[in-house]
């Protein structure tokens, strides 16, 4: 389309297009899925239905129909309606679509629909030049992006825009709409004689993780490219659909928000014990091809961090796992990786050191400094002896159980608390046991 050329709302869909535009939804009822965001009596729903839109920010997966609410949009508004990529677009574009707003609002009264995909990809400037226009309502901004617009867009047109959070379709949403794709005989696939196992359609929904597009795609390539028997029909067997869907490629941007979603996954998961699930993150992210010193350190940090003293071996797996990957390298480096995650799950948990040294770090950042006793002074170099450094130190080798009792800083103040998991029980039980002889 032409940027000056008003689209229209009437033609069908070309048959050459693509499935998944074919099949856009035309209506509320027509749309499948986010119930949350334009259910009936829901905020967005209402304000649409009420001729009084407001610019919106679309996030989710990709094929949750974050796009196809933007056409809807369009249509019941009956309003001009403009698309952009924010990848391939720049300011001059951008003041281009402003103009023609200006003259369009003049001219009909009516605002212009901006749909700006990957909204996430202009910068700060780019994005400043929408502001005005959208402040005064002359635009409708609905921006679409895979990432978080918390980490990417600017606070200023944020808080000119309704933020909606896009979920993955269920699979009986994603089977509803290959159902209606191969019933509908305007835009779908209906012309065709299609029988689908039952077993084909649930692996194209399950298979399609949520994505609608991906699925429509699919049963298009599926159809399309598979032979039919004498009497004209389709056999959509279970086989045809693994080749159609063929193998999903990660959502994982390295980036963004899908990256560190995935390593919190990945830590609360070896720190919840749950060796399954620590293994899938961990799956994933190699699948996705992270940096495995990344994926290491991680390791070491939850080893120390959620393992600790209840079992100290698990950081010096950890540590070997580190050694592993930097001396075999990937792919082989995946089995220290998994040996080590699947340790630290399995590990009896304690966060008493971290816990220490955050208390410790605390009162040194925010109270007193304490001076260093004077017997716990270095004694070791020319001159410290007149000062009375190290004087009456006691070496604790030199007595009974090679303990004796000390002050070694001034404050009274505990930090290591030793729980009761593992091994550090053993350490329980000797400070006990050290504090009772001491009190005596």
């Amino acid at each position: 389309m032409d940027l000056f050329e008003s689209p229209s709302k009437t033609k069908s869909p070309a048959p050459e297009l693509p499935l998944s535009l074919r099949m856009r939804p035309r209506t509320f009822e027509e749309f499948i899925g986010q119930t949350h965001i334009v259910g009936e009596g829901k905020l967005l729903r209402r304000a649409i239905q009420a001729g009084r839109p407001h610019s919106l920010i679309l996030y989710g997966p990709p094929g949750v129909g974050k796009t196809a609410l933007a056409h809807l949009l369009s249509d019941l508004m009956h309003s001009p309606f403009e698309r952009i990529n924010a990848t391939t677009s720049n300011v001059q574009e951008l003041r281009k679509i402003i103009t023609l707003a200006e003259r369009r609002k003049k001219a009909e009264g009516k605002p212009t629909i901006l749909v700006i995909d990957e909204i996430h990809r202009f910068n700060k400037a780019q994005q400043d030049v929408l502001m005005p226009d959208v402040e005064s309502g002359m635009l409708i901004l609905v921006g679409t992006t895979t990432h978080n617009p918390f980490f990417s867009i600017v606070s200023a047109l944020l808080s000119r825009s309704m933020v909606f959070e896009f979920k993955p379709l269920a699979e009986r949403e994603i089977a509803s709409v290959l159902e209606r794709a191969l019933s509908d005989k305007e835009r779908g696939l209906g012309r065709w004689k299609v029988k689908i196992e039952p077993e084909a359609l649930l692996h194209l929904a399950k298979l399609s993780e949520g994505d609608a597009r991906r699925a429509l795609n699919a049963l298009e390539l599926g159809v399309t490219t598979t032979k039919p028997d004498k009497t004209g029909m389709v056999h959509f067997t279970l086989e045809v659909a693994e080749e159609s869907i063929q193998k999903k490629a990660v959502v994982y941007d390295r980036d963004e928000d899908a990256h560190y979603d995935t390593a919190s996954a990945f830590i609360k998961s070896m720190r919840g014990s749950d060796p399954d699930a620590a293994l899938y993150w961990l799956a994933k992210m190699i699948y996705a091809g992270e940096d495995p010193r990344f994926i290491v350190r991680r390791i070491v940090i939850c080893a120390s961090e959620d393992v600790g003293n209840a079992d100290p071996q698990a950081l010096v797996l950890a540590v070997a796992a580190q050694q592993a990957v930097e001396f075999v390298g990937m792919p082989e480096a995946k089995i220290p990786l998994a040996q080590a995650v699947a340790y630290i799950a399995c590990a009896p948990k304690s966060n008493a050191s971290y816990m220490a040294i955050s208390k410790a770090m605390e009162d040194v950042e925010k109270g007193r400094t304490l001076e260093v006793p004077t017997p716990l002074k270095d004694s070791h170099y020319a001159g410290a002896k007149k000062l009375g450094h190290g004087e009456g130190y006691q070496y604790a080798h030199a007595f009974k159980d090679h303990y004796v009792k000390q002050e070694y800083k001034a404050s009274k103040t505990r930090y290591y608390f030793p729980t009761e998991q593992g091994y550090e029980k053993r350490f329980k039980e000797y400070l006990d046991k050290i504090r009772r002889s001491s009190s005596d």
